[in-house]
């Protein structure tokens, strides 16, 4: 099985829900220990780039001209997908509770189905909105049925605010490779957007602190530096790259329902690692989650499906060109080339988004979030 094929990049994109639903349960003992969320974050993004950075400068083999071409790309990565979530996070959880927070945040995905509706005003297909429609309703049940209340309107924005990003972030990283490898983007993206946020923790508008004190680890006292180069490597370097990879794969859209999965494996690390109770409702959640994913996933196998099917009679050598074409628009290239069949519905939105991206790149919008699920405390958003 190729990576570059359709059940290849499902599995890619699962392994960075994997890797990003780590984060909440080993950002944790920082937090607890003294860490400030925006002090954890950007040693979290610094630490993950310049452990990429070696196999960055690698891939690139001297080539600068491909990071050139893609300083809009990193930009966006950067200040989009690494610090802008935060951002929004965080101002977020000054007045709304973490649950709300998060459900709001992981309505990403519907935000793209919306965009490409907007934008190309075709219809979503109806196994689109039915996934849709379970995911959503899955997240309610993996979050909690608290997390629908009255709450504060500018909360309320600054949470939409980092679903936005976070939509961004998949766009961003489905464009286009231009010859800029999937690990260079993320290790530049990662310094960018560490960068960005140290200077923003030095201004004091958020609070920036750190200790460096051991600090308790699965039930056994650690250095300071061992969670944080698990998150970094783990739930952030593994993550941001398998991330960017998938979504150069299956397209913006599959891609961040893929990434609900999240949420799923940070309830099941909050069982695992720190011994919270997970209940049959988020089991039930997490099924539908998964339904939502399978029928969205359905999409690229209906149209592969209409781009094989026989052509018309009298126009025999025709169907052998049309089989071609529609087998390399159903599985794409290793390259990240976007397929026209699987795909044509998300051709304007990319444009709109790079548009978007290169905006940004002047001021600011992203899709770095972590997830933990302790219910109603501030744990990181899903991709921090």
């Amino acid at each position: 099985m190729k990576i570059s094929s359709l059940p290849g990049g499902v599995i890619v994109a699962a392994i960075a829900a994997i890797s990003f639903g780590t984060s909440g349960a080993l950002v944790k003992p920082m937090l607890e220990a003294g860490w400030s969320p925006t002090a954890a974050v950007t040693a979290r993004a610094w630490t993950a780039g310049l452990v990429l950075l070696p196999f960055a400068l690698y891939s690139l083999r001297g080539r600068w001209g491909a990071l050139w071409r893609g300083r809009w790309r990193v930009l966006g990565m950067g200040i989009v997908g690494v610090a802008g979530t935060q951002l929004a996070y965080f101002a977020a959880l000054q007045t709304i509770p973490v649950s709300t927070a998060l459900l709001i945040e992981f309505l990403a995905p519907l935000i793209l189905v919306g965009f490409v509706w907007v934008t190309t005003k075709r219809m979503p297909r109806r196994t689109v909105l039915l996934g849709s429609a379970l995911a959503v309703g899955g997240l309610l049940l993996v979050i909690g049925p608290g997390a629908i209340r009255a709450v504060d309107p500018m909360g309320v924005l600054f949470a939409f605010g980092a679903a936005i990003a976070c939509a961004v972030f998949f766009v961003v990283a489905a464009r286009p490779t231009e010859g800029l490898p999937p690990i260079a983007l993320a290790a530049f993206g990662l310094l960018v957007g560490g960068t960005a946020l140290g200077l923003l923790g030095l201004t004091g508008l958020l609070p920036f602190t750190a200790s460096f004190l051991d600090l308790s680890l699965l039930g056994t006292v650690v250095p300071w530096w061992a969670p944080l180069l698990a998150l970094a490597i783990i739930s952030t370097a593994l993550a941001y790259v398998a991330g960017i990879t998938a979504a150069g794969i299956l397209g913006s859209r599959l891609a961040s329902f893929v990434g609900l999965l999240e949420v799923i494996f940070a309830s099941l690390f909050a069982w695992l690692l720190l011994g919270e109770v997970l209940t049959p409702l988020q089991l039930l959640g997490g099924l539908l989650i998964l339904g939502g994913i399978a029928a969205v996933g359905e999409e690229r196998v209906e149209l592969a499906a209409e781009a094989l099917s026989p052509d018309e009679p009298g126009l025999p050598h025709a169907h052998g060109d049309a089989h071609d074409d529609a087998h390399s628009d159903a599985h794409g290239d290793a390259h990240g080339e976007n397929d026209e069949a699987a795909r044509s519905d998300e051709a304007t939105a990319g444009a709109s988004a790079q548009e978007i991206s290169t905006g940004v790149g002047s001021s600011m919008v992203g899709g770095f979030s972590t997830t933990s699920r302790t219910s109603e405390r501030p744990s990181e958003p899903g991709k921090l």
